[in-house]
């Protein structure tokens, strides 16, 4: 018997799968905050603009930390939650195309607005487009899909990494001074117009033809892990599959201080990026999302981040949430500050507001059932608004 399509009940949620994507939105905003702040990430410049030691330390801690390792977080949680969405629709025998596919055209449209109005650095428009790829893999078995992320993952990084080693002594760091300065004089000085055109010149300059292929080999291996997990269903019944669960939080916890760390030894090398944001990046992301649901496996454990739980609920409005905010605060049309934190200052930024979502997010709940541009999405999705406002106050 066929029934209606809904949004998953609040009883049906894995808390810990929550808790990951609350911990990817607050990953997601410490590096999202410097590149909002300054023009040194796109166009080089940051450790000789800020060349305290203290800077260099904090620059460092998020490259080894949050770099590369959290919209990888949260690009395994998307693909985990598309392939949880088609099986709730096959067990209620509704074609789950049409809906996966209105979801990710509205997510598209989030994107398209975040990109070119918000933040040049928007992923809900890249997660919208290379989404629809897993329609090619949603009827795939668990090891064809670890057998495509390993060999994308392997096509992008083995031969580039070995380019690079070969000219690695030619290899300089660059910084385009014109490209700096012109980003100073419209987001730190210009109109909105201003500002909006250079976010279309930054948004081109990272989403290049060139860059394109390095985007998608990035983002779908992401895709097809968190769909392998939820076939598996290691984060569904964490309790039947401890062992596997253990070894491979083991093995990614290594991969990830090795290739995410290790550079660091030999003096951070440039040929060795592609390793530490691919490599290292993935495995930081499975070893991070593995440690939540290990810890909520203990009591201790699940009074540390269950508070993450509430912002995971509501990660799309916190994730613009946190970009508007970022607008007003460094845009010149706000307080106009960019250019002028230092990576220090924004680091206890990030972890501020972050705090605030936090507890937001937690009494936005007691009254709602999902967040406001959460709402919206599942309403577009299955085109029939969605009861919003709870009958009765909730706690947890």
């Amino acid at each position: 018997m066929k029934t209606s399509a809904r949004p998953l009940r609040e009883s049906e949620r894995l808390s810990w799968v929550d808790a990951s994507r609350g911990l990817a939105i607050l990953g997601i905003f410490m590096v999202n905050v410097p590149a909002f702040n300054a023009p040194y990430f796109l166009y080089g410049g940051a450790e000789q603009f800020w060349p305290s030691s203290i800077s260099h330390f904090v620059q460092s801690f998020i490259d080894i930390f949050f770099q590369a390792s959290f919209y990888t977080l949260f690009s395994f949680m998307f693909g985990f939650g598309m392939q949880m969405m088609k099986e709730r629709l096959d067990d209620k025998a509704i074609p789950y195309r049409p809906v996966i596919f209105r979801r990710l055209l509205v997510l598209i449209g989030f994107g398209l607005v975040h990109a070119f109005l918000i933040w040049h650095g928007d992923i809900l428009l890249s997660y919208g487009v290379f989404g629809m790829v897993l329609f090619f893999f949603f009827s795939a078995k668990p090891k064809t899909l670890v057998n495509w992320a390993v060999g994308m993952l392997a096509v992008l990084v083995v031969p580039f990494t070995l380019s690079l080693y070969a000219v690695r002594d030619q290899l300089q760091r660059t910084v385009n001074t014109p490209a700096i300065q012109q980003a100073k004089a419209n987001y730190g000085e210009g109109s909105i117009m201003d500002i909006w055109q250079q976010n279309w010149v930054d948004w081109s300059y990272v989403n290049s033809v060139a860059n394109l292929p390095f985007l998608a080999l990035s983002l779908i291996p992401m895709f097809l892990l968190g769909m392998f997990m939820c076939k598996k269903r290691w984060l569904h019944e964490p309790s039947d599959h401890l062992k596997a669960i253990k070894t491979v939080w083991v093995v990614t916890g290594v991969l990830f201080i090795a290739f995410k760390a290790g550079p660091y030894i030999n003096g951070n090398p440039q040929w060795m990026q592609l390793l530490q944001d691919n490599v290292g990046g993935t495995a930081s992301a499975i070893f991070y999302v593995l440690s939540i649901t290990l810890l909520f496996r203990t009591k201790r454990g699940v009074r540390l981040v269950h508070p993450l739980t509430w912002v995971g609920k509501m990660s799309l409005t916190n994730y613009i949430f946190q970009s508007l905010f970022s607008f007003l605060l460094f845009y010149s049309v706000g307080f106009g500050l960019y250019g002028q934190v230092s990576p220090l200052i924004s680091l206890i930024i990030v972890l501020a507001v972050f705090t605030l979502q936090v507890f937001a997010s937690k009494a936005w709940l007691q009254k709602y059932k999902y967040g406001p541009l959460e709402w919206l999405w599942r309403t577009l999705t299955y085109g029939k608004r969605q009861p919003l406002k709870r009958k009765q106050s909730a706690v947890s």
